[in-house]
């Protein structure tokens, strides 16, 4: 897909001259943003510093298995349904997702297990069987979790918040739901069972949240998965990735890989295009980011003055954690382990302890919560036949604490104990190990530009979301848009790609192709 063709001359000799649009980063926001902005008649180029579309929902070959590094459920259907429909296409023609039964497990080291279904009696018949006393408790979780629905996703995704007055009118409705109470909070008082409360609480830190902080408004995930069900893409994310660079390239728009933005150009307070670390200048009439909010505005605008996000006022906010995340391909395990499924949680010996170490504290605990990843059961592309591609993910610490975690140093010993957990889940998996690749928050932070190592950019507290949040239309510039994590809604698959849609509702339409523009393959005929 890489080219080092003028992206604006081979734009305009395809289709004629348009408004010209570059977007920085091909991560799902980006790329959603670009077929978003091709569907309003812009000319598209897209640049990404990696080797293939996707950003954090890329993905590595690596002896025969593919590792999708970054997200691994896909919920809400509807988002990428949409996002195409805005295209003219059909997203199902492009992709092809499985739903999973159950969604996942989730096991406690006293030996007790839960697992997360879309059908209300077969789920009720697991509250039944683990907490028989909170059934009542987690019947009223999930009236919660409705209205939040209602208000949160409904009433807010798709929306701009870049006016005060959009976040203001909603605070008679969030006083009445006790958005300021804690998702954790909320689920203690509906359940007693520690192990429910957990079960009900953990979701924010999905999207970088700490259960114990972020607002009870993230009850509505739960309402997500009954709705609309938790779901695989074969071929990973990675396939959505690249199904949606080839709408970008079917609408005339260009991607250029394996080259870095460095600068975002701007005079007299409007954005001119922007400039790579080759020192390459490309213009444009709108830039969208889909780079971290953090690093947009500080490195990428240093040259411009700032009103809002000045590095003093970044540094303040609280970042989402950082991850350990350990890729690996295990020989001849193919029917192994039967009782693992495709998405496993490992919840450790604590909970809120371990929560205030990764959050607050910064510290990397001996105990760890662990994310397990087996696609090889759903999918028979990602290892070679009879093998398995794993991962597993640790929630750490990010960066930015005092006295962070060198993890040069740390990632083999941590590595070990992580190792040693999954001998309790998987006896032998150590002696069946063939390849494998770590990611820490080092990575995160030199692959992904993402400030502290942070794995989701901001943290999604309640004075850190909605109006709170850098805007999808930029502060700081005319003509600057933010797609992506780091802006509204907020970080998760379809926050990211919903970002899109409020960028679309803010982007103006591109006048339309003077009728005397003859399109490249019309001259050449």
């Amino acid at each position: 897909m890489m080219t080092r063709v003028d992206p604006i001359t081979a734009a305009e000799a395809i289709s004629g001259p348009r408004k010209r649009a570059i977007v920085i980063g091909a991560g799902l926001g980006g790329l959603a943003a670009a077929m978003r902005l091709g569907a309003k008649g812009y000319a598209v180029t897209v640049f990404d510093r990696l080797d293939m579309p996707g950003g954090r929902g890329s993905s590595i070959s690596q002896d025969g298995h593919r590792f999708d590094l970054g997200p691994t459920i896909i919920t809400v259907p509807q988002v990428y349904e949409d996002l195409w429909a805005a295209c003219g296409r059909n997203f199902h023609d492009d992709v092809t997702l499985k739903p999973m039964d159950p969604f996942y497990e989730i096991r406690w080291p006293d030996g007790s297990s839960l697992k997360a279904r879309q059908s209300t009696e077969a789920m009720e018949a697991e509250i039944q069987r683990l907490a028989p006393g909170d059934l009542k408790g987690y019947r009223k979780f999930l009236k919660d979790a409705h209205r939040r629905y209602v208000v949160g996703f409904e009433g807010m995704v798709a929306k701009p918040m870049h006016k005060a007055w959009e976040t203001i009118k909603v605070l008679p409705t969030f006083a009445m739901l006790r958005a300021d109470q804690s998702i954790l909070g909320l689920a203690k008082r509906r359940v007693k069972d520690k192990r429910l409360q957990m079960a009900l609480s953990f979701h924010p830190l999905f999207i970088g949240g700490d259960p114990m902080n972020v607002t009870s408004m993230y009850a509505l995930v739960s309402h997500l998965e009954k709705e609309y069900g938790v779901h695989y893409a074969m071929g990973g994310v990675q396939a959505i990735a690249q199904a949606m660079a080839n709408v970008v390239a079917e609408q005339g728009g260009w991607l250029r890989l394996g080259e870095t933005v460095d600068e975002i150009l701007v005079t007299d307070g409007k954005v001119r295009g922007i400039r790579l670390d080759s020192g390459e200048v490309a213009h444009a009439d709108i830039v969208v980011s889909n780079a971290d909010a953090g690093h947009t505005y500080d490195h990428l605008m240093r040259n411009a003055s700032k009103k809002r996000w000045t590095p003093a006022k970044l540094k303040s906010r609280r970042w989402s954690m950082g991850l350990f995340v350990w890729y690996f391909g295990t020989k001849g395990t193919a029917g192994e382990w039967p009782d693992v499924g495709h998405h496993t949680i490992l919840s450790g010996p604590r909970y809120e302890g371990l929560l205030r170490d990764i959050f607050i504290n910064g510290r990397l605990a001996d105990d760890m919560s662990l994310y397990l990843h087996r696609p090889s059961l759903t999918d028979p592309s990602v290892a070679p036949k009879g093998d398995d591609t794993f991962y597993v993910l640790s929630p750490v610490p990010h960066l930015g604490h005092d006295n962070p975690v060198d993890w040069e140093a740390e990632a083999p010993r941590y590595k070990a104990k992580v190792l040693a957990e999954l001998e309790k889940t998987m006896p032998g998996i150590s002696r069946r190990i063939t390849t494998e690749v770590v990611f820490t928050p080092e990575t995160f932070r030199d692959r992904y530009l993402s400030p502290n190592g942070s794995g989701f950019s901001i943290e999604p507290r309640i004075l850190q979301s909605a109006w709170f949040r850098p805007h999808n239309v930029s502060e700081e510039a005319e003509g600057l848009f933010l797609a992506g994590a780091g802006t509204h809604p907020g970080a998760g698959v379809p926050g990211v790609i919903s970002s899109a849609e409020v960028l679309a509702k803010m982007v103006p339409m591109a006048p339309p192709m003077p009728v005397d523009a003859v399109p490249l393959k019309q001259a050449a005929e």
